[in-house]
């Protein structure tokens, strides 16, 4: 197992960020949903420790986790006297969940739930239902993190739930961060207590099938009950670790993050096009996607739509945009880069992610990464990327 410390005596806290290398990306095509599931059933208890939230409370601890289609993380906050009940508790469901019947068919509820909640009861919550693949034929980023189908977590027997965790679930597979009011030596210490006895396993070596280029516009409509119109067009654009991924970013916050930005100034403002319209990343580690989403004006044509967005993207990629325009998103990035460094617990999660993309030194090195943005590499991306038809199209139109 891969351990971080970092040494923050500036708080009476500690933090155990526990990142296991497994997420939705991991599944078979026909038994998705599982990585999801199973944060939901690394709290149900272990065989030791029937109840994991119990002790952590007695030792004024809190937890959550996610995931994502890349990776599951785990993280523990509490008093620092009292980390070693963190390390405990992490090291002993690592070790072995309490798998039952009745633990599985408790949690599936739980997750099927959700999925009815968030993604079929509500205006446009299936939209990455029927995005993801329209954007994706080959690669495992063609289902949502929640599943492609209730059915896929209905149907998850006990003995796939084992199977998942027996393969994804082990020290070689996870990267723990123990950060805040903490010294190495006692760091290293604790870990080698609870960890050290665990079976090492055998890391994902997260092999997959790339996506294909495609240079064919796709679009697919849903009639549906919602309230307005609306549009979802993502292009597909570089892989975590690229030297333009924070273009990308940079040009999210251009087109839409505020009342200046081009998105709203000519879009919503002027034109009228859309109540709503935003420009944002998918952050995948693999090459993922530049998504665009809004809701149209009840005069706006989809066709109207489409073609003004893309009539801004084409006017940044020929004519660029002026340095005080660059400079204030680059601005807001850096402060929002160092805001998050205030967090113990923030800068556990990016030294963990940092370590599994291979750039540890990430949460430092970021800060240069965003200064060293220009303007042709905006307009790079706009005409590479965003203006060569790779895109899908996506449109919600109400039901009469």
């Amino acid at each position: 197992m891969t351990l971080i410390h970092h040494l923050d005596s500036s708080t009476n806290l500690c933090v155990t960020n526990l990142l296991y290398n497994v997420g939705a990306r991991d599944e078979s095509e026909h038994k998705t949903g599982f990585a999801h599931l199973f944060e939901h059933l690394m709290f149900g208890g272990s065989i030791n420790i029937p109840s994991f939230d119990t002790p952590l409370q007695k030792a004024s601890g809190e937890n959550n986790a996610f995931t994502n289609n890349d990776i599951t993380n785990y993280y523990i906050t509490l008093p620092a006297e009292n980390i070693e009940t963190a390390l405990w508790l992490e090291s002993d469901r690592m070790l072995r969940l309490d798998f039952s019947e009745k633990s599985l068919s408790t949690q599936k509820g739980v997750v099927i739930e959700e999925f009815k909640q968030r993604y079929l009861n509500q205006p446009y919550g299936d939209a990455w239902l029927h995005l993801r693949p329209l954007a994706y034929t080959t690669h495992p980023y063609k289902w949502a993190t929640i599943g492609k189908e209730i059915s896929h977590v209905e149907n998850a027997e006990l003995s796939d739930v084992i199977s998942f965790f027996e393969t994804y679930y082990n020290p070689s597979n996870a990267i723990l961060c123990i950060a805040g009011n903490i010294e190495f030596k006692k760091a290293i210490e604790l870990t080698e207590k609870w960890f050290g006895d665990i079976p090492s396993g055998k890391k994902n070596p997260n092999t997959y099938l790339q996506e294909p280029i495609n240079s064919n516009r796709k679009e697919k409509t849903i009639e549906a009950d919602v309230p307005q119109k609306s549009i979802y067009m993502a292009f597909h654009m570089v892989e975590r670790t690229h030297p333009l991924y924070y273009a990308f970013d940079l040009l999210t916050d251009m087109l839409s993050r505020s009342e200046s930005s081009r998105f709203t100034k000519i879009l919503i403002k002027d034109k009228a096009y859309f109540n709503q319209l935003e420009a944002y990343v998918t952050g995948d580690i693999d090459a993922g996607l530049f998504v665009i989403e809004g809701t149209l004006t009840e005069n706006t044509s989809f066709e109207m739509a489409e073609n003004g967005i893309l009539e801004i993207i084409r006017d940044l990629s020929e004519n660029g945009f002026n340095n005080a325009e660059l400079e204030k998103v680059k601005n807001k990035a850096l402060t929002s880069n160092l805001f998050g460094k205030t967090s113990v617990l923030n800068k556990a999660m990016s030294l963990c992610y940092g370590y599994n993309i291979g750039h540890v030194n990430l949460i430092n090195d970021e800060t240069q990464i965003i200064k060293s943005i220009t303007m042709n590499d905006i307009k790079t991306i706009c005409e590479t990327y965003l203006l060569k038809m790779n895109h899908i199209v996506l449109k919600y139109q109400p039901k009469q």
